[in-house]
């Protein structure tokens, strides 16, 4: 099994994201992550979804995506061709004594205390997703309380990987 993340661009529709995501349940295929956002063109929504699968299957992926109406291109986002984010925001039980441990592993990875409480505190971090895991991971001895990532963001890097839909 591998990871592959696409990115689509799609008309800006009611319902595209339903029609997209019912192909992946309908042929039992895997969304590990799935982000939709407008473009710069309102026309246009871009979405990114990583999915996984053997080679046969991703290639079918691939295929079955390309081929509905809505979407007007689908490209692989080839990790040492892109950038990918991922955003977290996590809820972790804090005293007043712990506080300062969390804030100082928060300020190693250059997240950002968006709120505090009398017993807890939520954290914003955004980077790969080896950041966010190694983030999470160093906040083991501590209660997570609630926790939301967003997905995979991604481009591809340079002006070689624009795409361009005529009108």
């Amino acid at each position: 099994m591998q990871k592959k993340v696409f990115q689509l661009l799609v008309d800006n529709t009611a319902g595209v994201l339903s029609r997209i995501s019912g192909l992946f349940s309908r042929r039992s295929y895997n969304i590990e992550s799935i982000t939709a956002g407008v473009t710069a063109d309102p026309r246009y929504t871009r979405i990114t979804i990583v999915t996984s699968g053997d080679d046969e299957i991703l290639e079918q992926i691939e295929k079955q995506v390309a081929k509905l109406v809505d979407v007007r291109n689908i490209k692989e986002l080839k990790p040492e061709e892109s950038v990918y984010r991922e955003l977290v925001l996590i809820k972790v039980k804090a005293s007043a004594k712990e506080r300062q441990s969390i804030i100082s592993v928060a300020d190693i990875f250059r997240a950002k205390i968006i709120d505090v409480s009398a017993d807890s505190l939520i954290v914003e971090l955004t980077g790969d997703q080896g950041k966010i895991d190694a983030f999470i991971g160093l906040l083991e001895g501590h209660e997570i309380m609630e926790l939301a990532r967003t997905g995979i963001a991604g481009l591809g890097r340079g002006m070689e990987n624009v795409t361009y839909i005529e009108s």
